[in-house]
């Protein structure tokens, strides 16, 4: 059991969910249930809170209501989304679908509405930490014989050795590397590497200083194709 500050474990044996919601019989209702099933359970009652609990702890999975006060979840989740790499669910009563893009925009994985089953949400928990689990386990990609990228330490390799590159830099790469052959253009790479719609230009300028990167350190080639007039890929 963990406690609502989410600063301390009485037991260290299963993943660490934070459940974040301003209805306080729904954050009591799921953490009794995860608890039940063996999870450590953190709770948030607001956006500001959910910010303070993430600063204080990794945790394994995030369970996000967008209507809170302070700090809405959509928002939230693009101020944590660069501090944590675990997926985020969203619990909402909103339907539509450029609700859900919004969210997805922001950093979140997936979408629950209300109401719900706790034993789908449930499942739908479990499947999403057993997916990281599997994705730590084949943490490095190579991409040939010269580069490779390591997502658990969050690094770029040539020849073994790690490139030196800014945070955003490597985001970049590791995006398009994880969807090699597809096309982003430079406004959604700015919004999935940064969290926020923002200037697709300071993309322009990141790839620009990535590609030198790569190429001083050994790794020669067109790794990031330009789309004249859509975007980037990486190479298929």
């Amino acid at each position: 059991m963990v406690d609502e500050t989410g600063t301390g474990r009485e037991r260290a044996d299963g993943p660490l969910i934070l459940i974040a919601d301003d209805e306080r019989d729904i954050v009591s209702m799921l953490k009794s249930y995860f608890e039940l099933n063996g999870y450590l359970v953190a709770t948030a009652f607001d956006g500001a809170q959910v910010l303070d609990r993430v600063g204080k702890r990794q945790p394994d999975i995030i369970l996000l209501d967008i209507n809170m006060p302070s700090v809405d979840g959509i928002s939230a989740c693009r101020m944590i989304r660069d501090a944590v790499s675990c997926p985020i669910i969203f619990l909402t009563a909103r339907v539509e679908d450029a609700d859900k893009l919004e969210g997805f925009a922001a950093g979140g994985d997936d979408y629950v509405t209300k109401p719900f089953s706790l034993e789908v949400l449930g499942a739908r928990v479990s499947a999403h930490i057993a997916r990281e689990r599997r994705v730590r386990t084949r943490s490095v990609i190579c991409v040939d014989e010269v580069l490779s990228i390591d997502f658990g330490r969050r690094a770029v390799l040539v020849n073994g050795i790690e490139v030196s590159m800014t945070k955003k830099e490597y985001e970049i790469c590791a995006l398009l590397v994880k969807h090699r052959g597809q096309t982003f253009d430079r406004d959604r790479i700015y919004e999935l590497v940064w969290g926020e719609p923002g200037d697709g230009s300071v993309v322009t300028e990141h790839i620009r200083r990535l590609r030198k990167s790569l190429s001083e350190a050994g790794a020669e080639g067109d790794y990031i194709k330009t789309v004249w007039g859509v975007g980037y890929r990486w190479r298929a």
